[in-house]
């Protein structure tokens, strides 16, 4: 049996820059990509370290049954811990519902006003 190739850090980053204006930042350490929808606001946080984790926006109920699903889904690292999830790839989550996350955080925040104008 062969071993499903889990999602390494080249891909995630592809797949985060290819949302409509995605944009990547480094302004916390050189390691930590943060994720911005064209609208300025944060949709996703990964660090290039092993293990490979993404931490992104996410609805609280859905938050709630995710980590009690999945293993390598947790509350939000360093970030509000009702509205954010901490996803660890290469475990028990599947590269299609990482992919499904990512987009769903994009989505949560491209839609809303950028912080300067509310």
């Amino acid at each position: 049996m062969s071993r499903v190739k889990t999602m390494d850090w080249e891909a995630l980053r592809g797949f985060c820059l290819a949302l409509p204006g995605a944009t990547e930042t480094f302004p916390f350490e050189p390691s930590v990509s943060v994720f911005k929808a064209a609208n300025g606001r944060m949709f996703g946080v990964t660090d290039t370290h092993d293990p490979l984790d993404i931490s992104v926006k996410c609805d609280p109920e859905r938050a709630t049954s995710l980590r009690a699903e999945y293993d390598g889904i947790v509350e939000g690292y360093h970030l509000d811990k009702r509205h954010w999830i901490t996803i660890t790839l290469g475990g028990d989550v599947p590269d299609d519902l990482v992919r499904e996350l990512v987009e769903d955080s994009y989505d949560l925040v491209a839609s809303k006003a950028p912080a300067r104008s509310r």
